[in-house]
């Protein structure tokens, strides 16, 4: 009878030991992932760069009511659950996805030429959709026009 107890009590401690030793491996890769070095890198971005020759490309579309007023039915459409009503990068779903969306009131976005965005919207990246075949070419430059708009309001 005293050797099944010892037994029991030596598998108890193994069992122990390797409750205790997965608890802490779990407890320091948590600590980890709340690291605020962690979250640093978690939230910053790499830059997204269009190629060279996306910049050439030229808006054939000239700024009218009409023009915004198309790209912002498109904008509510596609864009704004991400990139939100007005256009920080703040949409209901943007902020689910790891990597904000784009802020059209940052500088970063603003310089960009027509071409390149138009290139970014058409191919998408990563969580960024490709809109080459949900819009047309028209549709896509008419969004290009009202995010032009959208980037000069605060």
């Amino acid at each position: 009878m005293k050797k099944y107890n010892f037994y029991t009590l030596l598998l108890f401690c193994a069992v122990s030991v390797i409750v205790l030793s997965a608890s802490r491996n779990y407890q320091s890769l948590k600590y980890k992932r709340t690291d605020s070095k962690f979250l640093q890198d978690t939230v910053k971005q790499v830059a997204w760069l269009a190629p060279a020759s996306a910049d050439s490309l030229k808006n054939p579309l000239t700024v009218s009511q009409e023009s915004i007023s198309k790209g912002e039915e498109l904008y509510n459409m596609y864009c704004f659950s991400c990139h939100g009503d007005t256009g920080y990068g703040d949409g209901p779903a943007g902020g689910s996805m790891g990597i904000r969306p784009a802020n059209f009131h940052d500088q970063r976005v603003i310089k960009q030429k027509d071409g390149a965005l138009f290139w970014k919207l058409t191919n998408g990246k990563g969580n960024m959709p490709p809109f080459k075949e949900a819009l047309t070419e028209e549709q896509r430059w008419q969004l290009i026009v009202f995010l032009r708009e959208l980037g000069k309001t605060e």
